[in-house]
């Protein structure tokens, strides 16, 4: 693990009302995540793993405790400031790949760095060279339907990771490909946590993403029941 803290995560809970009572999704979550991680919250549907995510993604707030992600307290963000944090420092991908398809490959990964005002020159070489990353340079001019699902998700990655951003956030980025797509979509963002130093989380019950991970921090019930570091491949 690097020396550099990413994210502090302190005494969280979180809580949600479902008629008169409330369902406790976390409680006493204490992590501290270090640059260039590539780490993973594992464990079975409602154990606490994607609400987890969508809190260090600034998407929730805790209901009590804190989460400090990239210098920023996420439950003390508005609105706005909060869609500020998404946009220059965070990259997304989710298993449904949400890419917009009456557009473009290149569109579709152009998007953030439009967000960003970013001029067209070097929108364009920033476009080009993450396809690149994910080996899908031939595809610019293809639309979404036209892929299959391993160059549809490798996309997603490329539209991530465009930016550079300080940190990705997975959550089941695997759910929908076969093993072969898998283990190709893994293997492009351990390169990328390696060459771009990008911290990498995963939500995940995967075994084949479970097997890639340098960290491994299990769920059970809305608790963390283990933290392991694993040895780099």
């Amino acid at each position: 693990m690097e020396i550099n803290t990413m994210i502090t995560i302190r005494n969280l809970e979180k809580r949600f009302p479902v008629g008169k009572d409330e369902f406790i999704a976390l409680r006493d979550i204490n992590l501290v995540f270090g640059a260039g991680e590539f780490a993973g919250l594992i464990g079975p549907s409602g154990s606490g793993k994607t609400t987890l995510l969508n809190i260090l993604g600034s998407l929730d707030v805790p209901s009590s405790g804190e989460a400090v992600v990239l210098g920023y307290s996420i439950g003390n963000l508005n609105a706005k400031q909060a869609a500020k944090l998404r946009k220059e420092k965070l990259g997304f991908i989710f298993q449904s790949y949400n890419l917009l398809a009456v557009h473009t490959v290149f569109e579709n990964v152009e998007f953030p760095l439009l967000l960003l005002n970013i001029p067209k020159d070097e929108r364009n070489r920033m476009v080009m060279d993450a396809l690149e990353w994910v080996g899908l340079t031939g595809k610019v001019r293809s639309k979404p339907p036209q892929l299959s699902g391993g160059e549809c998700q490798r996309v997603a990655i490329a539209r991530a990771m465009v930016k550079k951003p300080s940190l990705v956030l997975a959550d089941e980025p695997t759910a929908n490909l076969d093993a072969a797509n898998s283990h190709h979509i893994l293997k492009t963002m351990e390169t990328l946590n390696r060459e771009l130093k990008t911290t990498f989380i995963f939500a995940t019950h995967d075994d084949k993403v479970i097997s890639y991970l340098r960290r491994k921090i299990f769920l059970l019930d809305g608790r963390v029941d283990k933290d392991e570091v694993i040895s780099a491949r």
